[in-house]
């Protein structure tokens, strides 16, 4: 009898305790209003220049739909299939637990659980997933303190729009509109049953991921809403799952590349880490997809493209950072890591051009050493006296190396990060034909500048950020950053124009004044292609993420020809803009050498894996010719006046297709058609290209 007292005493005190708890956390709980407005995590929607979604990120809440909105069937097929019992408990069901644990103990393991609604919401709204008593004790409580403060409905309309599930969907509204492409108060009950079977294992009942198992599970909560009484068998028969049509699945689409680059800096910008955002940015839908296009069609075979374009202002209007998001996220835009070739040479006219040099100044082609380096042209031999910008438009390696020299290695480095080049930069004599690895955003962004006359561009995508309907923040664009005075700004372009024209960037032209330069590194490893027109820079990459070789990969071909099917479309709609130095055409008399005409690679920047230059081997043969292979090879001479004719011909636009600048080879005119080449000869020991990290699959 004493033990009795006892135990009953023990029963009475632990009642006792459990009431005061349960009104403990009654009172610490928040109001129904506050519940509602509280999200389970942050939800990012990213809009793009006009206005249109591009993707959203994160938690995904659809409108929130009161009780009395809600069909009838969605609530029926919820309570028939998750807690049949859910009116008549008190917040948790002790006939549920005694069955559970019956369930549990014949099958020798958990498969079967014991959670009312009440307890789910408590979980999802206050606690975590962990299936530890401690967790599971106070889910017990708050259920029971869930119910003494709001009625059964109340409960249920926010059990229906703060549950997950599935594919970031929170509520029945985003499931809805995920899964089906319209809001929750129209669902009809095929529609409900499908979203009320999701709660148990969203990920292996969703409708996107397996048909059948979201059919079967469909199944069983239109039966178990038969068995008590919610709708008649005629009803069940009628309402067939398999008939259901889904909503389309949105397109990973390249402008991911954009947002995965973008978001990041909203943790710079901002400190709300609540509310849902609205992220207005630069993107431009047309511009992305006519990169996108550009980039596919031109890229070689079994190599990978990127792309990047800005407005005058900085705004990034599309950028491409692979040729297929879904199989890699690896953004070769912003992340890879590679050399520039000829591209860097803008960095070493520009000081040339700063320390007093004219595109109009003669220089000596000719042999030079610098440190035990020797760099030759292409062509293998010299051309005497020449211009500046017959140097530039050729890309004639013995000058750079020159005026490297002359200005100082130091000099052309300190020019680079002047100009937004942010990776490390070498100083050694080989650097002014571009072997410090760069990126392509940073190349793109000196390449504006240089448009912008001198004035800095920084390159940005999130124009505004709201929260609640409140701006929180604003891009303001600085124009203060002067990197060179406009003169020297203006002869760059001068250069840049007569490398487009007649130079290495003829597939460049777009109908419309364009200034440009192509880059092609050692043995066919990476071809660039950056220059401007009508206010907008745009630069292309080309190459292999293992930085093997790509046959017929120039500059001067598939990352010129992807910017031309880029900028053509991009600019269409935009005023027509002369520069402030009119084309200039170099001395036709120059022989050019075959950089000239396709974009070759600056082999002769042979460096260790340091990047200190090495000499070149000495029993290393010419590049010769394969079985198959079409290049044009020693043509007929053509007179001085034919080529200069020739010339002023592509210059003017008359006479159909560009010709080749003019020179004693004459090189007849080309197809536009990718040509097959033969790589050049390989390195001794070439720096290696940044690696990108192992894939994972995009964010869904």
């Amino acid at each position: 009898m004493l033990a009795l007292k006892i135990l009953i005493g023990l029963g009475v005190l632990a009642f006792g305790a459990l009431v005061i708890a349960v009104y403990v956390a009654r009172s610490q709980l928040p109001s129904f209003e506050e519940l509602k407005s509280s999200p389970n995590g942050q939800m990012i929607r990213v809009h793009a220049a006009d206005g249109s979604v591009i993707v959203s990120l994160g938690p995904s809440y659809g409108e929130w739909l009161p009780y009395n909105r809600i069909p009838e069937a969605m609530r029926d097929a919820t309570v028939a299939v998750e807690d049949r019992r859910f009116r008549s408990h008190p917040g948790v069901d002790p006939v549920g637990m005694v069955r559970a644990l019956w369930v549990n103990y014949e099958r020798g393991r958990n498969v079967q659980g014991a959670s009312t609604l009440t307890q789910q919401l408590a979980r999802t709204v206050f606690l975590n997933s962990q299936k530890k008593f401690g967790r599971k004790f106070r889910e017990g409580i708050l259920a029971l303190a869930l119910e003494r403060k709001f009625s059964k409905d109340q409960i249920l309309e926010l059990y229906l729009n703060k549950v997950y599930y599935g594919g970031g969907a929170y509520g029945i509204d985003a499931a809805s509109r995920k899964f089906f492409g319209h809001g929750a108060d129209r669902l009809s009950l095929a529609e409900a049953a499908v979203i009320a079977g999701l709660v148990k294992a969203p990920s292996n009942y969703s409708p996107t991921a397996d048909a059948d198992a979201a059919v079967g599970r469909a199944g069983v909560v239109i039966d178990q809403m038969v068995r008590y009484g919610y709708i008649s068998q005629v009803q069940a028969e009628q309402a067939d799952p398999r008939s259901l049509k889904l909503a389309p699945e949105p397109p990973q689409n390249s402008a991911r590349y954009f947002t995965d680059w973008a978001l990041p800096q909203l943790d710079m910008l901002i400190d709300e880490t609540q509310a849902p955002l609205e992220v207005w940015t630069t993107i431009d839908p047309a511009m992305q997809r006519q990169a996108d296009a550009a980039v596919r069609a031109n890229v070689p075979a079994g190599a990978q493209g990127a792309l990047v374009s800005l407005d005058r202002d900085g705004a990034v209007r599309a950028m491409v950072g692979g040729t297929d998001y879904v199989t890699s996220i690896y953004n070769r835009a912003t992340q890879a890591q590679r050399q520039p070739g000829s591209a860097f040479k803008l960095f070493v006219y520009l000081s040339a051009l700063e320390a007093g040099h004219k595109p109009e100044d003669v220089v000596v082609d000719e042999p030079v050493t610098i440190d035990g380096w020797s760099p030759r042209n292409d062509s293998r031999r010299n051309s005497g006296n020449v211009t500046l910008r017959t140097a530039f438009a050729y890309s004639l390696n013995t000058v750079a190396a020159k005026l490297g020299q002359e200005v100082g290695f130091n000099t052309i480095a300190d020019m680079a990060r002047r100009f937004g080049i942010t990776t490390p930069i070498n100083t050694h004599p080989a650097m002014v034909l571009g072997t410090s690895d760069v990126r392509l955003i940073d190349m793109t962004r000196a390449f504006a500048s240089v448009a912008a006359k001198g004035v800095a561009v920084v390159p940005y995508g999130i124009t505004r950020v709201t929260a609640n309907g409140e701006t929180i923040y604003t891009h303001e664009v600085d124009r203060s950053r002067v990197l060179v005075a406009p003169y020297v700004a203006a002869a760059m372009t001068d250069l840049l124009q007569t490398a487009v024209n007649t130079g290495t960037g003829r597939e460049a032209q777009i109908g419309r004044p364009v200034a440009g330069k192509t880059g092609t590194t050692t043995s066919l490893r990476d071809g660039w292609f950056l220059g401007f027109s009508s206010g907008l820079t745009t630069g292309v990459w080309m190459g292999r993420d293992d930085a093997k070789p790509v046959r017929g990969l120039h500059g001067g071909t598939a990352p010129a020809r992807a910017f031309a099917a880029f900028m053509r479309p991009a600019t269409a709609t935009r005023p027509i803009e002369q520069f402030d130095t009119q084309v200039t055409l170099p001395e036709w008399q120059l022989e050019p050498d075959e950089e000239s005409y396709f974009g070759a690679p600056d082999n002769t920047s042979f460096v260790d894996e340091n990047g200190e230059p090495v000499a070149q081997p000495a029993d290393q043969p010419p590049p010769v010719p394969v079985e198959g292979d079409d290049t044009p090879r020693a043509p007929a001479p053509r007179t001085p006046q034919q080529q200069l004719d020739d010339l002023i011909d592509s210059v003017s636009g008359r006479g159909g297709a560009p010709a080749p600048a003019g020179g004693a080879e004459g090189q007849p005119r080309r197809d536009p058609a990718p040509r097959r080449d033969v790589p050049g000869t390989p390195p001794a020991a070439p720096v290696p290209a940044a690696r990108p990290p192992q894939d994972v699959r995009p964010i869904q």
